[in-house]
């Protein structure tokens, strides 16, 4: 029990009669290697992938909900924009410089991402916990970065 946080990747995979063989997917999907026959390929319109995993990373919950969500906080699909992505980015490598300087300051890093806290959020310290998850939040922002594009879109959610 607690804050379960998933950043999904749904890329867009729709073949259509117009496209060029070279343009179209080749989707297929098998279970012990063999083919199911219940999911038909050419009916697929998406894959989704899960991009990023956090438990208890109570802040980036609090960012994304503040910033992408209008502060509504109802365990629902928040889509993330490139804007978003790169915003993220950006306050994250901000939080790391100043938990990495001489003199960390605990409260300029908060003014940037505070914890939030929640029923069953964990910890609203900044400590190593802290600090490791911006780090690991960092890499999965910048592989999103680099995916992202006109068939591909990203979305938060989080359950508790």
């Amino acid at each position: 029990m607690g804050l379960d946080q998933w950043l999904y990747k749904k890329t867009y995979v729709q073949n259509w009669e117009h496209q060029r063989p070279e343009e179209r997917h080749e989707i297929s999907v098998k279970l012990g290697g063999v083919l199911r026959e219940d999911i038909n390929p050419q009916k697929i319109a998406y894959i989704v992938e899960q991009a990023g995993y956090w438990r208890k990373f109570n802040a980036l919950h609090g960012w994304i909900v503040d910033n992408c969500a209008e502060g509504n906080d109802d365990c629902q699909e928040i889509q993330l924009t490139e804007d978003n992505l790169r915003e993220l980015y950006d306050t994250l490598t901000k939080v790391l410089e100043k938990a990495k300087a001489e003199q960390p300051s605990k409260k300029e890093i908060a003014e940037l991402m505070p914890p939030t806290s929640g029923f069953f959020f964990g910890s609203i310290e900044i400590d190593e916990h802290y600090i490791e998850e911006v780090e690991k939040t960092i890499e999965i922002i910048e592989q999103a970065l680099i995916c992202v594009g006109s068939d591909v879109d990203y979305y938060y959610q989080a359950s508790w």
